[in-house]
């Protein structure tokens, strides 16, 4: 068995004495992992790094097999992240989110996402919002999407203000008065192509935080991504 692709690493762990096993994400094959001989030398070592575009041969008696990578540097962005602590918790934080998806399994949409949120310059806010729409969208991939268009008491699609933390269905707001503090709070920018209001970037992570735990991290028992809270923190009150 025999392919090749362009991938973006997400995670790297050694192996034996000089070997790394490889984690990347391949546009139509998913996350797929591999074993580099050689990968801790100097030479490999330099550019084998989260964050990192590489062009990959994947080679494998049996599909099924871990199999051996063959490996070059296509898009080298790990010096840059590595001077920058906000991108360097970025590419963490995202691996960590591309490693929740079932092995081999495309998920074409969300790489691209990733390759946005890890390429394209933003500002603290913009960066905040797309993060907290990317784990909407990542729940929505692993099966745990929210239901957000109609309110799921009278049916209407104006004024959503609440999500309900059972069901991941919206609330509009006349329904929502009396149980407020049970509720958990819908930035507008969730759903819609609008600014961002005082306190709604926290509010999308609590949001979004509340159903990765509770359908993902404790159903695994996982303790969520450390750098999710530095950065959650960071980009709501950048320095």
């Amino acid at each position: 068995m025999e392919w090749s692709a362009e991938g973006l690493i997400i995670g790297v762990k050694r192996h034996g004495e000089s070997a790394l096993i490889l984690e990347t994400m391949v546009p139509g094959r998913g996350r797929w992992q591999g074993l580099v001989r050689g990968g801790r030398s100097p030479k490999q070592a330099a550019f084998l790094q989260p964050g990192n575009s590489v062009h990959l041969v994947w080679r494998a008696r049996l599909e099924d097999h871990l199999g051996h990578f063959s490996v070059e540097a296509t898009h080298l962005r790990a010096a840059a992240m590595l001077a920058d602590r906000q991108k360097l918790y970025l590419i963490q934080l995202l691996g960590d989110h591309l490693r929740l998806l079932p092995e081999r399994d495309p998920h074409d949409d969300l790489l691209a996402a990733v390759f946005d949120l890890i390429d394209r310059e933003r500002g603290q806010e913009e960066l905040g919002m797309d993060l907290a729409r990317f784990e909407m969208f990542l729940l929505e991939e692993l099966g745990f999407g929210l239901d957000l268009d109609t309110c799921a008491v009278t049916g209407s699609h104006e004024n959503l203000t609440h999500v309900s933390p059972r069901s991941g269905r919206a609330v509009c707001a006349t329904e929502a008065g009396p149980y407020g503090d049970r509720l958990l709070a819908l930035p507008a920018f969730l759903g819609a192509d609008v600014s961002c209001g005082a306190g709604d970037i926290g509010a999308a992570f609590r949001l979004t935080g509340h159903f990765l735990d509770r359908h993902v991290w404790a159903a695994r028992r996982m303790e969520p991504p450390s750098t999710r809270d530095w950065l959650i923190q960071h980009l709501q009150n950048p320095a």
